[in-house]
């Protein structure tokens, strides 16, 4: 299965803030909030949405198609991006912005603020989708993830038009999109990602209830923290997948976007809703525990023990032909 992930790429800024955000905040207050808090440490990362999830795939083996906009400062990412079996031949340079900038601190209990500069990104609204697919061969499926909001619109439509499959993930940008702007993106997807959160505002956003969202979308798969995942159909009843075992949080950032790598690669070797939800929270943990979206490496027993662990031995039986490639890549 050939899967294209169209969004963010950007460079990451993260810090960690020793105390709790919300020890610092005045309840009559809120109308007038000026704060700074000093962090402990500041890691520079690679990241955006697009290319973690583009990274976890191809950490697996599948060699998804990137496509986005970065500026000039892009050529050691894309250098490493290639190595980690990403095909970045659609991604567009800018020659008048620097690629995206996320800055964020996570406090002591994993609450994070953080600001995003789209830089490049905003020009990825000039890229089409057709000649993606005339150099990089018939698509199976298009993941739209956060992204300029009218590149968001333009891929999602352009799916509709080459009759390709489409994930939305409009997650962070459904604080800038409008309810018709939300209701396009919703318009007969494949798969619908969100977090609880995002579920809640996507609804407010659309003035459609969670039946009626369902309608429209094939597969909704909420992640849900420590919980785990839901994943919903129509007419059918919820699949509850426990998130896998982990020696502990670290980092959060990113952790989303592994979840959707090895969800989607279940999905691209035709395994079940919850084998591929199982794979995800699993590849999520190893995120979990790292610092940095793409500063982890898997490994291929380490991953099995937390299938085993977390799922049973089936699951590690089932998913384990299909991790071969990272026994070659060791």
């Amino acid at each position: 299965m050939r899967t294209a992930i169209t969004g963010s790429i950007a460079t990451d800024h993260l810090m960690v803030f020793p105390g709790r955000f919300t020890d610092h905040l005045v309840a009559d207050q809120l109308q007038n909030v000026s704060l700074s808090f000093l962090a402990d440490t500041l890691e520079v990362r690679r990241g955006g949405v697009a290319a973690n999830i583009a990274f976890g795939m191809g950490q697996l083996g599948l060699a998804p198609v990137l496509v986005g906009a970065v500026g000039p400062d892009f050529a050691d990412y894309q250098v490493w991006l290639k190595q980690h079996g990403v095909d970045t031949d659609s991604v567009q340079i800018s020659h008048e912005h620097q690629t995206a900038r996320f800055v964020c601190t996570t406090d002591s209990v994993q609450n994070q603020i953080a600001t995003f500069y789209a830089g490049a990104m905003a020009e990825a609204r000039r890229i089409a989708l057709a000649p993606v697919t005339e150099r990089a061969g018939a698509l199976d499926l298009v993941v739209i993830a956060p992204n300029d909001p009218e590149a968001m619109l333009r891929h999602t439509a352009e799916c509709r038009e080459l009759g390709i499959p489409f994930a939305a993930d409009p997650s962070q940008q459904l604080a800038r999109l409008d309810g018709e702007s939300v209701r396009l993106l919703l318009d007969g997807p494949r798969f619908l990602f969100s977090n609880e959160y995002e579920a809640a505002l996507l609804q407010e956003r659309t003035g459609w209830s969670a039946e009626q969202v369902l309608q429209r979308v094939g597969t909704w798969i909420t992640t849900l923290g420590a919980k785990g995942v839901r994943i919903e159909r129509a007419g059918e009843a919820p699949i509850l997948v426990p998130a896998a075992p982990t020696t502990g949080a670290t980092e959060p950032t990113g952790v989303g976007d592994a979840f959707r790598a090895g969800f989607l690669a279940g999905v691209s070797w035709d395994l079940t809703l919850r084998r591929s939800a199982e794979l995800g929270c699993a590849l999520a943990t190893v995120v979990l525990e790292s610092v940095g979206t793409q500063e982890y490496h898997l490994d291929r027993t380490d991953l099995l023990t937390r299938l085993r662990t977390g799922y049973g031995t089936e699951s590690a039986t089932e998913l384990e032909p299909w991790l071969s490639y990272l026994a070659r890549s060791l």
